[in-house]
């Protein structure tokens, strides 16, 4: 792979990262109920990538054929319900924990390709989760001393964990969908999202002053549309194990911004904690041994 695509997606990779990092910030200073703000992400981020298809010529009848709008639509289904879920952690175990939490999803990714695709599980794979249920048990065990909402902190933890779940499901469903271009397939979910959450949005607490509206629109365009170019771009440039590993931007940009902006302290122990769950994840992405390999064995 050439040198020069390799730092161009490398670039694209950390910009994206860095904008992933600074979403919670603009979630929790929206002051929006999360059902909106996933609403309106979806309904910005929607028209953004419709610009971007429409541009890069995606648009064709060959691309939605009824299996590629099924699985899609299904993806988008937990998807959508993995940002309300997200977003509703951050207001209740802050940012910095829901996103320790979060980054558990690939070992639940791990977890149900082993059970639904019959994907091998080696044995460091699974002493990486010891490491990282140990690191969960630091976050949960002792109670932050800043709660964004006290008495929520549990129920927040919760959230993000059934966040990661469901983004595993996504990425499960979406493995289905190979030679699909994925603005396609990331524009198919955001309007599927718009579409199923319309329903249930609090209307009378949309945005009301040009402050939030920016802060949303910022989400929706930039964090979303824009973004979406940017990672796909970088995940094509790049060798998976550069992807992995600039991947964990995000969560230390996550915990950096929530400390400026929010003055959010953790204990030791839950720094402990958050470090090991990310270590593990780290593990798991870049195929660390901690496990000897046996004589004879080839690895997965």
């Amino acid at each position: 792979m050439a040198t020069t695509e390799i730092r161009r997606g490398a670039a694209e990779m950390v910009v994206a990262m860095l904008m992933s990092g600074t979403i919670g910030w603009l979630v929790v200073a929206s002051r929006q109920p999360a059902i909106n703000v996933v609403f309106l992400r979806c309904v910005l981020g929607g028209a953004t990538l419709a610009l971007i298809c429409t541009a890069l010529g995606l648009l064709r009848r060959a691309h939605f054929t009824p299996r590629t709008l099924l699985l899609a639509m299904l993806g988008g289904a937990a998807i959508v319900a993995n940002w309300v879920l997200l977003f509703a952690a951050y207001s209740r175990a802050s940012i910095s924990m829901a996103t320790a939490v979060y980054n558990t999803q690939p070992f639940m990714l791990v977890g149900l390709g082993a059970l639904l695709l019959r994907e091998r599980v080696s044995a460091s794979t699974v002493a990486w989760l010891a490491v990282a249920f140990v690191g969960l048990v630091c976050v949960v065990e002792v109670q932050p001393a800043v709660l964004a909402v006290p008495g929520e902190y549990l129920q927040g933890v919760a959230c993000a964990a059934g966040a990661a779940f469901l983004y595993a499901v996504s990425s499960i469903i979406t493995r289905r969908l190979k030679g699909t271009p994925p603005h396609l397939i990331a524009l198919v979910q955001v309007l599927f999202g718009a579409l199923a959450l319309a329903p249930f949005i609090h209307y009378d607490t949309l945005p009301a002053t040009p402050l939030h509206w920016a802060q949303i629109v910022t989400l929706g365009v930039v964090h979303t549309g824009i973004m979406y170019v940017l990672l796909y771009g970088a995940i094509q440039k790049l060798p998976t194990a550069m992807t992995g590993a600039l991947s964990f931007i995000y969560p230390v940009v996550a915990i950096v911004v929530d400390w400026l902006a929010f003055g959010q302290r953790l204990s030791w122990i839950q720094v402990a904690g958050a470090v090991l769950i990310l270590l593990a994840a780290a593990g798991v992405n870049l195929g660390w041994r901690i496990v000897p390999q046996r004589s004879g064995v080839r690895s997965a």
